[in-house]
């Protein structure tokens, strides 16, 4: 975060390509069968290709991502994410980087999936926080175009 090593409330785990970097911050696992199929569906629903995908585990409510625009997985580039979410219902918020009164959320359900096309890290910034209300675990994956 900001140039910093910090831990995240939330577990994390990044396949791809063989051939793919991760500017060096996480080992690159390669794909796992159910993973490989799962983005080869996503490709053809949505059109778009990925060459990895993050998969983070929610373990309950406490398990949150901050405030933040995704980074430039090429660089200079806001590429499309395709999040899958699997398990708990949580709210996805949206806010405007210029005007943080103007908010919105969707809620993610089990099998969900949320294209972000590249734009709207470029004007937007997404979280989901922390919940007081009980939670059961849930994993997202984002799958992500990224230099290979």
């Amino acid at each position: 975060m900001y140039d910093k090593e910090v831990i995240t409330p939330r577990l994390s785990a990044w396949y791809g390509d063989k051939r793919q970097r991760d500017e060096g911050k996480r080992e690159v696992l390669p794909w796992l069968p159910e993973l490989y199929d799962l983005k080869k569906r996503i490709e053809h629903f949505t059109g778009v290709t990925f060459q990895g995908v993050l998969l983070n585990y929610y373990r309950d409510g406490n398990d949150s991502v901050a405030w933040h625009a995704d980074k430039d997985t090429i660089p200079g580039v806001k590429t499309d994410i395709a999040s899958v979410s699997i398990g708990q219902e949580r709210n996805f918020d949206f806010r405007s980087k210029k005007d943080h009164s103007q908010q919105y959320s969707i809620k993610l359900e089990h099998g969900s999936l949320l294209l972000m096309k590249g734009e709207l890290q470029k004007g937007w910034e997404h979280q989901i926080a922390k919940s007081t209300i009980p939670m059961r675990a849930r994993i997202n994956l984002t799958f992500r175009k990224v230099i290979v």
